[in-house]
């Protein structure tokens, strides 16, 4: 792989399509059999194929900002749901938009309050996120911070205003998208495109056209537990439905790119904020932030014409890896800031020693609860996890990659070196497993972060040391 050159006229064009708890193992690019994803497919085979892309928090909050600003929950402090961002945070939207980038978000946010808590917990209505450093730096704003309306649902612009889409999320922020674009001009542009689909909803979930191209009966995978099967296969439907929808999305968006001559020169990022279980390892259905490969693996797909040579990397790429990659892909400067690796160039260089770090904090997503907390490592070949409560689970992804057999306490040869290289992970991020509540006093009452891991921070709302982009 070709590192991009200095940053020139020519500055390459990016857009991350980043649809929300899409997991690998649930695409046909990575073993699911049932449903036929010809756009995915048709990315695969022009770009790079990531089969160790890791989401190290599997939680939309604490993922999303490790992909907005490159940086550990340990860091950011966001350890749970719908936590505000400090406006000190700098983010993938400030270094390419003082690079000279339009940029723009378009879709679900996550990296604010909005209007929490909603009266019934499901928000229904807009959910606002103001002007100014809540945005990190997108001008272009086709947003939400969270809801779960589907179909005519709602974005804010450039004030406390909002409008509807009209019809499905997928086709409704693909219009934003094609405006941000048609408007750009000459210069480049760095555009997210934020799906909420395939993630939950109390509502519709996905159009009719998409269950019909489900089969009639769909088969789980043996680690899903016959007491939980009819309600796997009841989510698994719909989850599978709004893939579909989330696949003609970016069909819609790659002829897009080829109908205007931008395809050449746009680096495209397809990928996910983390999984769902599907009721995997007997785990309900919809529930994500588990460390285990429905949780924690997710797709990822880089195409980039005559830089990026197409074909798969076993490479270990976490979450935090992402802003720093496309900085050097594109040619700019990654911020000092930045905690992941650049790994423009390094995609094929794969070792036992590379890990990713991997954890959870709350037993609920938007409270401190205790009761889930854990800390682990994901290697290419081994996934190994501490509970607070202390239990330990060891699986050999070649031999099982069902983790149907824990291999901890039975004297596995490999164990104490991934016990090392957790303890490792956690000195380098300051990291504690303690209860979750102890971590209660990183918030303000308005659900800013004032500390982290490493201790009382400056006011949330201080301003980034923008010296730090360069």
């Amino acid at each position: 792989m070709n590192q991009a050159t200095t940053p020139g006229p020519d500055r390459p064009n990016v857009v991350v399509l980043f649809p929300d708890q899409l997991r690998a193992l649930s695409l046909p690019l990575y073993g699911e059999q049932q449903i036929q994803t010809p756009n995915i497919d048709r990315l695969a085979s022009e770009g790079l194929v990531l089969d160790n892309a890791i989401s190290n928090c599997p939680v939309c909050t604490p993922a999303r900002a490790m992909l907005v600003t490159g940086r550990y929950p340990q860091t950011t402090g966001h350890l749970i749901n719908t936590t505000r961002t400090r406006h000190s945070e700098l983010s993938i939207g400030d270094a390419f938009g003082h690079a000279g980038y339009k940029t723009a978000w378009v879709g679900k946010w996550h990296l604010h309050t909005g209007t929490w808590p909603a009266i019934d917990r499901m928000p229904q209505h807009p959910d606002w996120v103001p002007e100014g450093r809540d945005r990190l730096g997108f001008d272009y704003w086709r947003a939400y911070n969270q809801h779960m309306v589907y179909f005519d649902g709602f974005v804010h612009k450039d004030d406390w205003n909002y409008e509807r889409w009209d019809g499905y999320e997928t086709n409704g922020l693909l219009n934003y998208a094609f405006e941000f674009m048609d408007g750009a001009g000459d210069d480049p542009f760095l555009l997210f495109l934020s799906p909420h689909p395939p993630h939950y909803t109390p509502f519709q979930f996905a159009p009719e056209d998409c269950y019909a191209r489900l089969p009639a009966h769909l088969v789980m995978p043996g680690n899903v537990p016959k007491h939980l099967e009819a309600a796997a296969k009841d989510m698994y439907r719909h989850y599978l439905a709004m893939i579909l929808a989330v696949d003609d999305m970016l069909g819609r968006l790659l002829d897009y790119l080829d109908e205007k001559g931008l395809a050449d020169n746009t680096i495209v990022l397809f990928a996910s904020d983390h999984g769902t279980q599907g009721g995997s390892q007997g785990v309900n259905p919809w529930s994500k932030k588990n460390p285990y490969e429905s949780s924690i693996r997710i797709p990822a797909i880089v195409r980039y014409p005559g830089v990026i040579q197409p074909g798969r990397s076993q490479r270990m790429t976490s979450m935090v890896d992402f802003f720093p990659t496309l900085c050097g892909l594109a040619g700019l400067p990654v911020p000092r800031s930045i905690e992941g690796e650049n790994l423009a160039g390094k995609w094929q260089e794969t070792s036992e020693a590379h890990n990713a770090f991997i954890m959870n904090f709350s037993k609920w997503f938007d409270w401190f609860q205790d009761g889930a907390e854990w800390r682990g490592i994901r290697t290419e070949q081994f996934s190994y996890a501490v509970w607070l409560n202390g239990r330990v689970e060891l699986f050999d992804l070649y031999a099982d990659p069902l983790q149907m057999r824990n291999l901890a306490g039975a004297g596995h040869p490999d164990e104490s070196r991934l016990e090392a290289m957790l303890r490792a992970q956690q000195a380098q991020r300051a990291d504690q497993l303690v209860p979750c509540t102890d971590w209660k006093h990183w918030l303000d009452s308005q659900r800013r972060v004032i500390r982290n891991a490493h201790g009382p921070l400056s006011h949330p709302e201080s301003e980034p040391d923008w010296s730090l982009l360069r």
